[in-house]
């Protein structure tokens, strides 16, 4: 008998295409009761097999499929209902491989109404210090829906800032927000970039609490400003990597592993 976890599967109800480089896909479970509302902002695992399939039958038992990383964007407890955001990647579907690490892109251009996929989860990531005296959040587009469910959740009397890297300015997107929190696009391309950009802002006085998820060597640098710099006190510093440049969803955990060891 296998004791291999039985994943759960979503349905696909909806999939649109909301900026030039964003798709959202709307999700049907059978049961998401274990879900509470920390898991919006939180993240799932989309499962598929070595050929960026969803047909995990052929996986044997004691092999682990093929994992991505995902945040719950949206989550409609009482219709079972979740919504994930996929940044969309123009690449030909031929290199969409283990390699690449284009399974998730390429599955979700593709999806329509029906298709299924399994998945495990979910998982939480630490919040914001509501406490604190302001709030400094951080994000490029992989992370964006995370920081989008966090400014959601900030007190109504925030203030601070949260700087955005996108691909192009047809990215941005209404965001629902404190009226104290200054939005800052960075566009990709621009000269000056998500880090500097960050570095720019004007230092605010009292206890700040820092939430930044972004590319692996974007991370470094900030981690370096905050941390080092400012001297953010590690309880009121979340800073993590969601991907980083050339590498595999795979590959950059191998990345994470090694710098955390080299950080002690």
């Amino acid at each position: 008998m296998s004791n291999k976890p039985s994943p759960r599967v979503l349905t696909v109800l909806k999939s649109v295409q909301f900026t030039s480089n964003m798709q959202r896909i709307t999700f049907k479970a059978e049961d998401l009761s274990d879900f509470n509302m920390e898991s919006e902002g939180g993240y799932i695992k989309l499962l598929f097999n070595d050929n960026g399939g969803t047909d995990l039958s052929g996986i044997p038992d004691g092999t682990r499929p093929m994992m991505r990383t995902y945040t719950v964007r949206n989550l409609r407890k009482e219709q079972n209902e979740l919504d994930v955001d996929f940044v969309r990647h123009h690449h030909a579907n031929a290199a969409m491989t283990s390699e690449t690490g284009g399974f998730a892109s390429a599955w979700a251009q593709n999806a329509v109404n029906g298709d299924t996929i399994s998945i495990a989860g979910p998982g939480s990531i630490k919040g914001l210090n509501a406490e604190a005296d302001w709030f400094f959040l951080v994000a490029d587009m992989t992370a964006l829906p995370a920081l989008s469910a966090k400014l959601e959740a900030l007190p109504t009397t925030a203030i601070g800032y949260a700087v955005i890297e996108i691909n192009h300015s047809s990215d941005k997107q209404d965001l629902a927000k404190p009226q104290g929190i200054e939005l800052v696009w960075v566009i990709k391309s621009d000269e000056k970039g998500l880090t500097d950009t960050v570095r720019s802002q004007e230092w605010k006085a009292g206890r700040v609490a820092v939430w930044s998820a972004c590319e692996f060597n974007n991370m470094r640098a900030l981690r370096t400003y905050f941390r080092n710099e400012k001297e953010v006190d590690k309880d009121d510093l979340y800073i993590s990597s969601y991907w980083k440049e050339g590498c595999t969803e795979d590959g950059h955990k191998v990345a994470k592993h090694e710098d955390q060891l080299a950080e002690g």
